[in-house]
């Protein structure tokens, strides 16, 4: 290879470069800014060593990484004393030895984990046991049909071809592509508002969805680090504060982290009248930066950084009148704002000074200062920092839950800043659960508990999966919105895994949407396209199981009381063709607004049910139709099955335009295609029995007066199911 990446290592007492790949345990890595992790590896030595652990737990800022001793249940994000695979230096340097290396790595533990099955899905399970149904159906129906006529001592083969029929009937064999065409269809709606589907059985769960786990950090949140406010210790916005911490981030010539641009970029200062003459960097064990500045023959430390290390050097503070008082008065109260600050959602960095005056103590170097040099300062106040809410995702969650969508924020982040987010962005009071309490409870126990906790913060990248299969387990249809290596595993394990185009590549790889752009708008759009399908799809169901319920079953009984087959096994399959020519339309069927306002789900009980009444009411019309041929038109064999062929393919094609919709017949108007459809099979059916077909086919043309019936009972017939989709969506619910 031409191009590769090297790890320095330890071997034989000398240092030397060797590819990642070829990094074992035991090797000892010297690292520096800029290297990437070549495995997961114990820290021996650090200096100031800060590390991006963004694409593994999803964390914000920097992480400070030392060497040292640590309890074995401390959670990843927390083990300061550990570095991780696919993680790269910041800033410092280090000296680890690798402990794990590719699969035993907790990288390679996420990406081993996706080699594994997916999980089925809730409409993979809805489709399954649908199969299961129709099965259970035909089988019954196919054996009773052939033992009935065996009784009846009609030809065995005959019998036996004339029930296979019947199963074929009753089977929706355009299931499988009216499905793929659906879905195809949906993908290539979705696509144009920028969701990308990767695996096509997603677009249904997307429309099913009725729980969406997101993170925090770049989905609702910008993902960046902003100033909130500079406070002085009473807890009012202060220039003054705000400029010295400027000063400070301006001036350092070290690593520019994010804290420092978000200081430059919130407000900017006239700092020319200010000369640096020297500084010192921040580092793990201070964690702070000073720097010195020589302003009209004054000399002028000032310091930033974590607030317990700036309040430990700290012996005054300085008072809004510009006073300044023993810091021991104020102390408590310093506390309790940063603490208050810190419970809004916060995170609190302080700022202190320590004036010379022309009269410096700095032996006899007065432009140099070190780290003992930061005694005696005054504190003069708060930088609050926080990664603000996206613009807008209040009314985007807003129109989630008005699709009956509930939005779930799993985060590694504090449970104060969780808190504060969920109100920010306009969610409901919070029920926070930490992954260290996650931890204890049993999967029983989380099974219970996880339908009523909206927050789950502080979560290990590996408790993001078990909150999902949770989820899953507790009936709901999951959503999971995530782009680093921490949530593969989520997103494999989730109904939908959703992830964005700028996410990193093992996230891509396990989810099943691609979001062309990190907004939500484009997920609420993607799901409302989801149930559009998810709808049509239904619709197809519906048409199928009842009219060919119907039909088989008229068919069945009638057949035991006839002296002649009522349709041929073949004639049996022309109808089944023509009745399913119009249903292949669907997918581009208008939806009525009701179903797309909350999820839906494959249910079995309920696609019974609509397939009994509805079956049931199409063989009343049969029966009326058999009885109106032989007792009142007196119609032989071949007028027996010409008659039946035509109201059977018509009325099935008309009652699809009846049950595609909720709604009255005269106010949901169906698509353009489906109605040319239904026409076009409606003409066919009439004229077939007069075309030189209808002798190889065995139909024989009708006399006027047998259409005009016909055509009355097809008409009774639309007329009573309207009137029967009224009651049945009245008093039953899908």
């Amino acid at each position: 290879m031409q191009v590769q990446v090297k790890a320095t290592v330890l071997r034989d007492g000398q240092s030397q470069e060797i590819p990642n790949e070829n990094v074992v345990p035991g090797d000892i890595v010297l690292l520096t800014a800029g290297n990437s992790i070549p495995g997961d590896c114990l820290i021996l030595e650090s200096k100031d060593l800060s590390v991006n652990e963004a694409a593994l737990t999803g964390e914000t800022y920097p992480a400070d990484k030392m060497s040292g001793v640590l309890p074995a249940e401390v959670g990843l994000s927390d083990r300061t004393n550990t570095l991780y695979m696919g993680t790269n230096v910041i800033s410092g340097t280090a000296k680890a030895i690798v402990v794990q290396t590719g699969k035993q790595t907790e990288f390679g533990k996420v990406s081993e984990s996706l080699k594994l099955r997916p999980p089925e899905t809730e409409f993979e399970t809805g489709l399954s046991k649908f199969g299961y149904f129709l099965m259970e159906v035909t089988l019954i129906l196919v054996v009773l049909i052939f033992a009935a006529n065996v009784y009846l001592q009609r030809p065995v083969l005959e019998s036996f071809l004339f029930s296979l029929a019947l199963a074929v009937g009753l089977t929706p064999q355009l299931l499988p592509a009216i499905v793929s065409v659906n879905l195809a269809r949906g993908a290539k709606q979705m696509a144009k508002k920028q969701v990308i589907v990767k695996r096509l059985p997603a677009i249904e769960n997307f429309g099913s969805m009725n729980v969406f786990c997101t993170d925090k950090t770049g989905t609702l949140t910008e993902g960046e680090v902003k100033i909130h406010s500079a406070v002085d210790v009473e807890g009012k916005e202060s220039d003054r504060v705000m400029l010295y911490a400027y000063l400070n981030a301006a001036s350092e010539s070290g690593y520019v982290n994010p804290i420092d641009s978000a200081i430059r970029q919130h407000k900017t200062f006239d700092i020319s009248s200010y000369q640096k003459l020297d500084e010192v960097p921040y580092d793990f064990n201070r964690k702070r930066l000073s720097i010195l500045f020589l302003k009209e023959n004054n000399h002028l430390i000032v310091t930033k950084g974590a607030l317990k290390p700036i309040l430990d050097v700290c012996s005054t503070v300085e008072t809004v009148d510009g006073k300044t008082i023993d810091i021991a008065d104020r102390r408590d109260n310093i506390q309790q704002l940063a603490d208050k600050l810190g419970s809004e959602g916060f995170r609190v960095l302080g700022v202190a000074y320590r004036n010379f005056g022309a009269c410096v103590s700095f032996d006899d170097n007065r432009d140099s200062f070190s780290k003992d040099d930061e005694t005696n300062m005054t504190f003069l106040g708060y930088l609050a920092l926080f990664d603000p809410p996206k613009a807008g995702i209040g009314d985007t969650l807003k129109d989630l839950k008005d699709l009956g969508v509930t939005t779930k924020m799993i985060t590694g982040d504090s449970r104060a800043v969780a808190i504060s987010i969920i109100k920010q962005v306009g969610l409901p009071e919070p029920k926070v659960l930490t992954g260290t309490e996650l931890q204890k409870l049993s999967d029983e126990a989380l099974i219970h508990q996880v339908g009523k906790i909206n927050v789950f913060a502080e979560v290990e990248p590996n408790q993001k999966e078990r909150i999902v299969i949770a989820l899953k387990k507790a009936g709901n249809v999951v959503g999971y919105l995530g782009d680093g290596i921490n949530d593969a595993s989520a997103l494999h394990a989730a109904d939908v895994g959703i992830s964005v185009e700028s996410a990193v590549d093992v996230a891509k790889e396990a989810a099943d949407i691609v979001l062309m752009e990190k907004n939500l708008n484009v997920l609420v759009e993607g799901v409302k396209e989801g149930r559009i399908t998810f709808a049509n799809t239904l619709k197809y169901v519906f048409m199928a199981t009842s009219a060919n319920f119907g039909n088989m079953f008229s068919m069945a009984g009638i057949s035991l009381f006839l002296p002649f087959l009522p349709l041929l096994p073949s004639q049996i399959l022309i109808v089944n063709l023509l009745t399913d020519f119009p249903e292949m339309t669907i997918a581009t069927d208008r939806v009525d607004k009701e179903l797309v306002n909350k999820p839906r789900r494959m249910n079995i009980g309920f696609i019974r049910n609509f397939m009994l009444v509805f079956g049931l009411l199409s063989s009343i019309f049969d029966y009326l139709t058999f009885g109106t041929l032989l007792l009142l038109l007196h119609a032989n064999a071949a007028q027996f099955r010409t008659g039946w062929f035509m109201e059977s393919v018509i009325s099935a094609s008309m009652i699809v335009l009846v049950i595609r919709t909720r709604q009255s017949i005269l106010k949901s108007k169906p698509g353009k295609y489906l109605l040319m459809a239904t026409i076009a099979i409606v003409m066919v059916t009439l004229f077939l029995p007069y075309t030189p077909l209808a002798g190889l086919l065995g139909f024989q043309p009708l006399p006027i007066e047998f259409l005009l019936v016909l055509a009355a009972i097809v008409g009774l017939y639309i007329f009573c199911a309207e009137n029967v989709k009224r009651l049945f969506y009245q008093h039953v619910q899908s």
